[in-house]
């Protein structure tokens, strides 16, 4: 699940590059580029956690 919320986030930063750069897309850009790479963060600190559970 690690590697594929890292794929997904590349996947996204990729996207995000071919994206015209506008004044207003730049804003969108930033934000999904944010939210895509805590997609991975969130995963992984809520794998941390379980592990400390068990």
């Amino acid at each position: 699940m690690e590697q594929r919320t890292e794929s997904f986030s590349l996947a996204v930063r990729d996207f995000c590059k071919a994206l015209k750069k506008d004044v207003v897309n730049l804003e969108y850009i930033k934000q999904l580029i944010r939210s895509a790479g805590s997609v991975g963060a969130n995963y992984i600190e809520a794998n941390d956690n379980l592990e400390k559970m068990t």
